[in-house]
């Protein structure tokens, strides 16, 4: 009798003392950076945290992935710093419902890329006018960020262009099909979408220079976008470097998840960092001295900050 209640007792400390911590990730769409970067972490943190288990889902960016933090469920979002910066002061797609966020980790710069093809008559943002675009899956950063480069070239989106809403893969599907002229895209390097359409047969892409946008946009939305370029070694017939608008990328997930989750979950990311780079080579461009408060609108969870403690790293 005495052994069968130790059985039970070993039990109920397996079943409640530690209990299992289901986490799920927040991607984007198949063709983009998020996607792969998110079933990457999934696989690490199922495999490498006792009592977690981790499933990454598909949604259609930054926007969906803020909206499943806003509903209180342990989910660990990757997104782009001005839609983040949105959802925390109930602003734009945001109005009137504000997510409670905390930053784990500033990730990568997130690049625009808005590519045409030779023969669709787009080199400049100017060209875009009566064209027609694809401006982001609807729930996409990418779209975000597309409408404010519009305004920032003087164009107006509902009226200068014929504007469709795809993501990544739909938009390169359409522009092969000379559906579309032009799409935005903004994800790290390099991404599977474009490469595809840069290494089709018969097509040339043209990349479209966007950095003559950031000082307008800084200037009504906040010091959120910077310049940099797209080496022209990224993609297939690039014939220079791609000057470019870009914005942080940050992991972020809501203020109620717990200290030990989310220290957990920083932790393993920075230990298992060789198995993530296999996913996507964009981990290499997670760094602890990147860290920074000023990286990121977002505050920092607590839990990531014990773990940048213990390696002495100063986020202010």
């Amino acid at each position: 009798m005495k052994f069968i209640k130790m059985i039970a007792l070993s039990l109920a400390l397996l079943c409640g003392g530690a209990q299992a911590q289901n986490i799920s990730i927040a991607t984007g769409g198949t063709g983009g950076v998020y996607y792969p970067m998110g079933g990457g972490l999934a696989s690490v943190l199922s495999s490498k945290v006792p009592g977690m288990s981790a499933t990454a889902e598909v949604t259609g960016g930054s926007v969906d992935n803020l909206n499943l933090i806003g509903t209180g469920k342990p989910y660990v979002g990757f997104v782009m710093a001005d839609a983040a910066k949105d959802a925390q002061d109930g602003q734009d797609k945001f109005a009137g419902r504000k997510v409670d966020l905390r930053t784990l980790l500033v990730l990568y710069p997130n690049l625009m890329h808005v590519v045409s093809v030779e023969g669709a008559g787009v080199k400049t943002m100017a060209d875009l006018k009566g064209k027609r675009i694809s401006t982001g899956a609807p729930g996409s950063a990418t779209e975000v960020m597309a409408f404010r480069l519009l305004e920032a070239a003087g164009l107006d989106k509902d009226k200068d262009v014929k504007r469709e809403r795809l993501s990544v893969a739909e938009s390169v599907n359409a522009i092969k099909d000379r559906k579309i002229d032009a799409f935005f895209w903004v994800g790290g390097l390099p991404t599977a979408g474009v490469t595809d359409l840069a290494n089709t047969p018969g097509t040339k892409i043209i990349m479209i220079d966007t950095n003559e946008q950031v000082a307008s946009m800084n200037k009504k939305y906040g010091n959120l976008y910077f310049t940099t370029v797209i080496p022209k070694a990224t993609y297939s017939g690039m014939t220079k470097d791609n000057k470019v608008s870009a914005v942080a990328n940050i992991l972020v997930v809501s203020a109620s998840m717990p200290d030990d989750q989310a220290y957990k979950i920083v932790k393993a990311i920075f230990e298992n960092q060789a198995e993530l780079v296999r996913t996507h080579q964009e981990y290499r461009n997670v760094h602890l001295e990147n860290q920074k408060q000023q990286s990121t609108p977002i505050i920092f969870h607590p839990g990531a900050l014990k773990y940048f403690k213990e390696k002495n790293i100063k986020v202010n």
